[in-house]
């Protein structure tokens, strides 16, 4: 819990810098009450703001008095952990005002200066508070256990201790831990590396487009341009690219081979079997997970075929290459929505949630939980926050009237719908839940957003746009970063078997998956010989490790719970409703798996492919009109 609360603090605080200034946006005093978020809900005054950061500057000293006696007697732990849990709330909901005022207007060096003295607070609490988790992992699991009887108020606690003991296995003696801590200083060095050659150093090839312009294609500039119009341009672009790439095919090699061998160093020195089995460790996720994800992708690939040559039939190619992908299966229709609008549909949309789920969305509606509108000096994009918890969640947008908005705006809300029920339902110790189910909720009401707007589309091709769109989400999101993780596992397997690992290994390996997952070898997709370089310009295999396999899961898991909801109704909502007012009461699988469907078993793939099936089914029937 606490981890993840502060990358969410420290995440707000950085979102501040990564903003677009909106020239022709209006004064946010132009806009409407009823567009902007309330944050008197907070705070009325920003003296009480004040008062609360001086509330957890008092209590951080009082709480270094217990260190070194936690072991001592149930009493001392539990109210260890009273006081350690009160100043978190506190700083968190403290956090979620100052990076909400700030991103009002970040121009505002009033509202920053907020940001930086929650900083230094924050510095000193985890300054002080860094004897907390070591010492409890030293109580023994027999005195836990007595304490827990003595004192049944610490249940409260039970999966934040629970989750501190079950590493005992995995941490070392303290001399240990202080040698493999000190090596932290160079640990992140290959991704410095990759970061500051690929973004910045790398020469990035230069290109003349059937239009005469001129293009350099950065990464930036790449994802612009990968689906231009022109064929012949689309294939100039990816040759170019990726080729660039491939002329340091082994200097990128060896930096990303760096890395995963820094992955086994560590796991192995804590005692895990595999680097995946450390990775997933931290939210008590089987590597079964992983692998289960793989093979039953893997067993999916026809639905993927029968999506490329779909792609290709309304393409009008008579061979698909890897370059067309990017490239939209329908004409962009232009649908607009005002705020009202939007919100309308979005109750429309989620009506098979229940009356509860909908008075709850109505009330972040009327209540002003929302920032809508692109105003002068505002943040770009969207995020929502539920650390508040005595409070209620908030939402930014920045709406602009099209589907994007109302598409981001119903994801949005399942991350605000999560953390509402979580907060209200669990202790602020178990409010908190995994990475591994975050993003359940929100694909879920996209999916139903989805649904709804494909049954009132007014001609074909509003029609057509809505699933083209949803089948390329899909495609991406589900097959892609599937075999990204096939990739990340077969490479992680062979350093820890002992095998060599050069560049042009990782370009034969990652090549063989990709023509695998495309059908290159069937007729269904081309892959080019210069994708086999593609592995060195994601990033992701660097800064993460074992990452974005969840953002396959949670799209299928979720699409499998809509399909559920849809098909089944209130049963399965209940059953949703596990998940949503579960927050971290228990561990990711078990609340899945507690929610009706396990996530070690076919069952939620087979409905996500039967889901695919089915649109493309939609597609056809069009197309055949």
């Amino acid at each position: 819990m606490t981890k993840q609360k502060l990358i969410l603090f420290y995440t707000l605080v950085a979102l501040t810098i990564v903003t677009t200034i909106f020239p022709q946006a209006p004064k946010r005093s132009d806009v409407p009450d009823k567009h902007k978020w309330n944050l008197a809900d907070m705070y009325p005054a920003l003296s009480d703001w004040q008062a609360d950061i001086k509330t957890v500057e008092a209590r951080i000293s009082d709480f270094a008095a217990y260190k070194g006696k936690l072991g001592e007697n149930s009493q001392n732990l539990l109210n260890a952990l009273n006081s350690y849990f009160g100043m978190l709330k506190i700083f968190y909901k403290a956090g979620t005002y100052a990076g909400n005022l700030s991103n009002e207007d970040v121009r505002i060096s009033e509202n920053q200066a907020l940001l930086q003295q929650l900083s230094a607070v924050g510095t000193k609490f985890g300054e002080t508070a860094s004897f907390f988790e070591p010492e409890i992992l030293a109580i023994p699991k027999e005195k836990i256990e007595k304490f827990f009887k003595e004192k049944p108020e610490l249940n409260t606690y039970s999966m934040y201790i629970d989750n501190i003991q079950r590493l005992r296995p995995h941490t070392l003696t303290e001399a240990e831990e202080k040698i493999l801590a000190s090596f932290g200083l160079i640990a992140g060095n290959q991704n410095t590396v990759y970061s500051i050659f690929a973004d910045g150093e790398k020469p990035n090839p230069k290109i003349t487009l059937s239009d005469g312009n001129e293009v350099e294609l950065s990464p930036a500039t790449f994802t612009g341009v990968r689906a231009v119009e022109n064929r012949d341009d689309r294939s100039k672009v990816f040759e170019n690219f990726f080729n660039s790439y491939g002329d340091f095919k082994n200097t990128l090699g060896a930096n990303l081979v760096g890395k995963v061998k820094k992955d086994w160093v560590y796991a192995k020195n804590r005692n895990y079997k595999t680097s995946l089995e450390s990775a997933l460790n931290g939210d008590n996720l089987p590597p079964t997970v992983y692998t289960t994800l793989i093979e039953q992708v893997n067993k999916s690939l026809p639905t993927l075929h029968r999506f490329l040559d779909l792609k290709k039939r309304m393409l009008g190619v008579d061979t698909l290459h890897y370059y067309d992908l990017y490239t939209s299966l329908v004409k962009k229709v232009d649908l607009h929505f005002t705020v009202e609008q939007g919100q309308q549909a979005i109750l429309d949309a989620l009506t098979p949630l229940k009356s509860e789920y909908l008075s709850t969305v109505k009330k972040s509606f009327d209540n002003r939980w929302i920032d809508f509108i692109p105003t002068e000096g505002k943040r770009s994009g969207a995020y929502s926050s539920g650390s508040a918890y005595d409070v209620h969640p908030y939402i930014l947008m920045n709406w602009n009237d099209d589907y994007e908005s109302l598409s981001t705006l119903a994801h949005e809300l399942g991350h605000t719908m999560h953390s509402f029920y979580s907060n209200s339902n669990q202790p602020f110790a178990k409010a908190d839940y995994a990475t591994f189910v975050a993003e359940i909720a929100s694909t879920i009401n996209e999916t139903l957003l989805n649904n709804y707007m494909v049954n009132k589309a007014n001609s074909d091709e509003e029609k057509l746009f809505l699933l083209g769109s949803y089948l390329d989400l899909l495609r991406t999101t589900i097959f892609r970063q599937t075999s990204f993780a096939e990739f990340e596992l077969e490479i992680h397997n062979r350093v820890e078997q002992g095998q060599p690992l050069t560049g042009d290994d990782l370009c034969n390996i990652y090549y063989d998956i990709v023509k695998k997952y495309y059908g290159h070898d069937a007729g269904h997709c081309v892959v080019d010989p210069y994708i086999q370089y593609e592995w060195s310009y994601i990033p992701h295999f660097m800064g993460y490790t074992y990452y974005v396999f969840q953002y396959s899961t949670s799209l299928i898991y979720a699409t499998a719970f809509a399909e559920k909801i849809v098909n089944e109704g209130n049963p399965a909502v209940d059953n949703f409703y596990k998940i949503l007012k579960g927050g971290g009461s228990k561990y990711a699988v078990e609340l899945i798996k507690e929610a009706g469907i396990d996530p070690l078993s076919s069952e939620p793939f087979e409905l996500t492919m039967k889901k695919m099936n089915k649109v493309m089914d939609q597609i056809e029937d069009i197309l055949n009109k």
